[in-house]
C-alpha cells in the first residue's frame, strides 16, 4: 500500500463533464487521479486520449448501479492508497427532452442512477475519505428550479436541516411511485424527473456533511454539492452556454479547497459561490 500517495477519483468521467475534471486534476492535484467509467472500452480511450496530452490518469471501471463494481473500487482505492482525498461524484445521466420513454419509466431509471447509484457510492467510498479530504457531488441548478416547482409541503422537507437519509429515500421513491400513479402533480411534485434526482444529490450532500460534523468534526472533511452550469455535453446538448472545461471549474474550485479552508461545507456551490437552498 503506497499510503503516502494521494489519490483523487471522478465517477463517470470518460466524456463530457467528468472528462473535463479529469484532465483539470491531472494538472492541479498532486497526486493520483482515477477516471472511471461503466464501460470499459470507452474508459480505456478516454484515459489514452488524456496520456496523449501528456497527463497520467489511471483507469477503473465504475457502474454506480452496481454494488459489486463499487465494491471493487472500493477494496481497490483501500488496498493501494489507503483511503480517497478527493471524491466528485459526477456520474448521472437525463433522458432527451423528446424521449418518447413514458414519464414513469424515465423517473425510474433517472432516481436509480443520479440519486441512488450516488448514495451507493457514497455509503461505500465516503469512510475512506482520509482527513482534510475533499467531496464533491455534482447536483444542478435544475434540482434548484424543480425545488421551487415543489408544493410548499415538500420544499420544507427538502430545506429542513434535520431530515435524515432515510427519510430522504422515502420521498424520491414516493416521487416514482407517484409518477407511476399519474399523481405526482397533484402531490406537489415537479414534472421534471431530472430536476427532482438532483434534488435528491443536493439534500443528500447536505445530510452527509451534517453527518461529518457530527461523526469526523476533527477530519477537516469538506462535502458539497455544486452546480457546472448549463455546459454542452451529449445529455445538455449543442446549444449549452458552457464548454466542458468551464463546466469544470466549480467541482475542481471545490475539490481542491485549500487544507486548512473550513468552508464551504454542506452548501450548494454554483460559479463557485455558495447558493442559498
Amino acid at each position: 500500500m503506497s499510503s503516502s500517495s494521494r489519490v483523487a477519483v471522478v465517477t463517470g468521467s470518460n466524456k463530457g463533464i467528468g472528462f473535463a475534471i479529469v484532465r483539470d486534476l491531472c494538472q492541479k492535484f498532486s497526486g493520483d487521479v482515477i477516471l472511471t467509467s461503466r464501460d470499459t472500452t470507452r474508459g480505456q480511450a478516454a484515459t489514452k486520449k488524456l496520456q496523449e496530452e501528456g497527463l497520467n490518469p489511471i483507469f477503473h471501471q465504475l457502474d454506480i448501479d452496481d454494488p459489486q463494481s463499487i465494491r471493487t473500487l472500493r477494496d481497490f482505492l483501500k488496498e493501494r492508497y489507503g483511503g480517497v482525498d478527493v471524491l466528485v461524484n459526477n456520474a448521472g445521466i437525463a433522458f432527451k427532452v423528446a424521449d418518447p420513454t413514458p414519464f414513469p419509466i424515465q423517473a425510474e431509471v433517472t432516481m436509480k442512477t443520479n440519486f441512488f447509484g450516488t448514495k451507493a457510492v457514497s455509503a461505500e467510498l465516503l469512510p475512506l475519505v482520509k482527513p482534510r479530504g475533499r467531496v464533491v457531488n455534482v447536483s444542478s441548478m435544475v434540482s434548484l428550479r424543480s425545488l421551487k416547482s415543489c408544493s410548499p409541503e415538500l420544499q420544507q422537507k427538502f430545506r429542513s436541516d434535520t431530515i435524515t437519509e432515510e427519510e430522504l429515500v422515502r420521498l424520491m421513491e414516493k416521487f416514482v411511485e407517484d409518477t407511476k400513479k399519474g399523481v405526482h402533480q397533484k402531490e406537489g411534485w415537479p414534472n421534471s424527473a431530472y430536476g427532482v434526482t438532483k434534488i435528491g444529490v443536493t439534500v443528500l450532500s447536505r445530510i452527509h456533511a451534517r453527518q461529518l460534523n457530527e461523526q469526523r468534526k476533527g477530519d477537516k472533511i469538506l462535502l458539497n454539492a455544486c452546480c457546472p452550469g448549463w455546459v454542452r455535453t451529449d445529455m445538455a446538448g449543442p446549444k449549452a452556454t458552457k464548454s466542458p472545461e468551464e463546466g469544470a471549474e466549480t467541482p475542481v474550485y471545490l475539490a481542491l479547497l485549500p487544507p486548512d479552508a473550513t468552508e464551504p461545507h454542506g452548501q450548494f456551490v454554483t460559479e463557485k459561490r455558495v447558493e442559498k437552498w
